[in-house]
C-alpha cells in the first residue's frame, strides 16, 4: 500500500528485453536519488509512476535497482518503457507512517492523457482526459492518483454523456511541480491513473444491490 506522497524522483537508466517476443516483459534499471535506497531490501515494493513494482536487484552504493515488468503491465501503464525518462518513486507504506495523501494500492486503473498543463497565478492547472470506464469514479473534491501522486479533483467535465470520458482539472502547487516528475508533462502526455479505493467499493455495493434478509419468525408464546 502507498499514500501517493512522492518520496523521490528517479530516472529509468536502462531498459532490457526479457525475451524476443511481444509476450515478454522488460527489465528496468532505475537510478534513485542519493541515499534513497539505504533502507530498501530485495523484494521490497516501490511504486514507479503509481505502479507497484518489486525490487529484483539492488546496488545501494551506486544508487540503482532493477525491476521486472511484465508485458501485461506495460500494456496497461504509461511511461515505464523508455530509457532516460524521470519517474515518481514511493516506497511502500509502513504501519507507523503518516497517511499524508490517501490510500493508494499501486494498481493502475487506466491511462489518461494531458489535455492542458499551464501556469495559473503561482500554481499550475493540469487537465487530464480520463477514459470513459473511469469517469463514474471521479468526483469534485475526490481523490485521484496521477503518475503516483495523490491529488484532489477541482472539477469534472463529462463529455457526450460519458462516451468520450471526462476531463478532470487539478491544481498543482509549485512544490508538487518541483518535487515530482509531473513538471515534465506536456499536452498529449499519457499518465497512469488510479481511482480512489473507496469509490471502487461503493460501485461494487451499488451493483450488487441490497441483499434481502430472511424474514424474522415470530416466536409463539
Amino acid at each position: 500500500m502507498f499514500t501517493g506522497i512522492i518520496t523521490g524522483v528517479g530516472r529509468i537508466a536502462a531498459v532490457h528485453d526479457l525475451g524476443s517476443s511481444s509476450s515478454h516483459g522488460k527489465r528496468l534499471h532505475i537510478a534513485a536519488p542519493a541515499g534513497y535506497l539505504d533502507d530498501v531490501g530485495l523484494g521490497d515494493s516501490i511504486a514507479l509512476n503509481g505502479a507497484c513494482m518489486t525490487v529484483t536487484t539492488l546496488e545501494t552504493a551506486r544508487g540503482q535497482f532493477t525491476i521486472d515488468i511484465s508485458a501485461e503491465s506495460l500494456d496497461k501503464t504509461a511511461g515505464l518503457a523508455e530509457a532516460g525518462v524521470q519517474v515518481n518513486l514511493e516506497k511502500a507504506l509502513r504501519a507507523s507512517d503518516r497517511l499524508g495523501g490517501h490510500i493508494v494500492s499501486g494498481h493502475v486503473d487506466g491511462v489518461g492523457r494531458v489535455a492542458r498543463f499551464e501556469p495559473v497565478g503561482e500554481s499550475w492547472e493540469l487537465v487530464v482526459r480520463a477514459p470513459r470506464e473511469l469517469a463514474h469514479f471521479l468526483a469534485y473534491k475526490g481523490s485521484i492518483t496521477i503518475n503516483g501522486v495523490s491529488l484532489t479533483v477541482n472539477s469534472v467535465d463529462d463529455h457526450r454523456d460519458g462516451a468520450d470520458g471526462s476531463d478532470i482539472s487539478i491544481n498543482l502547487i509549485p512544490h508538487t511541480v518541483q518535487n515530482t516528475a509531473l513538471g515534465q508533462l506536456r499536452e498529449g502526455s499519457p499518465v497512469n491513473l488510479e481511482v480512489d479505493t473507496v469509490a471502487r467499493y461503493v460501485e461494487r455495493m451499488l451493483k450488487a444491490g441490497a441483499v434481502a434478509l430472511p424474514a424474522a419468525q415470530d416466536n409463539p408464546t
